[in-house]
């Protein structure tokens, strides 16, 4: 019995180094991803601010390009409007918008029309109404049908 019980003591010392060995794996394993999703974070931010200053020296070359032959107010109006409609259509192409969708009949649906608040189609109209005698696996079937179903009682 003494046997037994230092294997058993074995067996829980086993596990316990297995199960260190196994932490130790994934958190080398995490720390090693969080380090290259930390330095690809950091260039796509570098990247981000280097883009703002570039646009910044876009917005004020095209500012004094314009003030040559307007006046300064005007140059930075025409410049304002300019950079306003870029970012609206930067937004347009960022973001779904209900513009956007064609208000065109879906596939099936009756007539096109859908219910005012519901943003769905109503479903098609079946040719047959259901449990009509005939229709496979619908209402009763008639005793001359070769293809019902046979029930012995």
């Amino acid at each position: 019995m003494e046997r037994l019980d230092h294997l058993e003591h074995l067996d829980k010392n086993l596990v316990d180094e297995l199960a260190q060995v196994a932490r130790e794996t994934v958190r080398d394993e995490l720390r090693e991803q969080t380090r290259k999703q930390r330095r690809t974070a950091t260039l796509y931010a570098a990247s981000g601010a280097v883009a703002l200053y570039a646009g910044a020296a876009l917005a004020l070359a095209l500012g004094l390009a314009l003030a040559l032959s307007l006046p300064n107010w005007a140059a930075a109006l025409i410049t304002a409007a300019v950079l306003g409609a870029v970012a609206y259509a930067l937004r347009g192409a960022a973001r779904p918008s209900a513009s956007r969708h064609t208000h065109e009949p879906a596939a099936g649906a009756v007539g096109g029309a859908t219910p005012e608040g519901m943003g769905g189609t109503y479903p098609p109209v079946p040719p047959v109404a259901p449990g009509a005698p005939g229709v496979p696996g619908m209402g009763p079937a008639r005793p001359d049908d070769p293809e019902a179903p046979h029930h012995r009682a």
